[in-house]
């Protein structure tokens, strides 16, 4: 299961956005579920981050959607959203893993 989430940030809050995505790192790291989590901001336009998450499973979804870290991020975020997130999921067919 592969999760794509963008979000945008409010003007002016693109750095307080960017510290709190990338504290999410460290408290998902030992998630057994989770097998990629990774934040990338857009190169043309730095309110824009774009996470790329793989999971084990549906079900490695639903624990890191559970977490109270996960929660947390989301009371967060919300004043610091431009909009609501943009999520897509997707299952991997094919691909190049180094």
């Amino acid at each position: 299961m592969v999760v794509v989430a963008k979000l945008k940030a409010l003007a002016g809050k693109e750095e307080e956005m960017k510290n709190a995505l990338l504290d999410m790192i460290p408290k998902v790291k030992d998630e057994a579920g989770t097998l990629v989590y990774t934040l990338h901001q857009d190169a043309g336009n730095p309110a824009v981050f774009l996470f790329y998450e793989k999971y084990k499973d549906a079900d490695a979804l639903t624990a890191h959607s559970s977490t109270p870290h996960f929660k947390a991020l989301f009371k967060t975020l919300k004043p610091l959203l431009d909009g609501g997130p943009e999520i897509g999921m997707y299952h991997e067919l094919s691909g190049i893993n180094r």
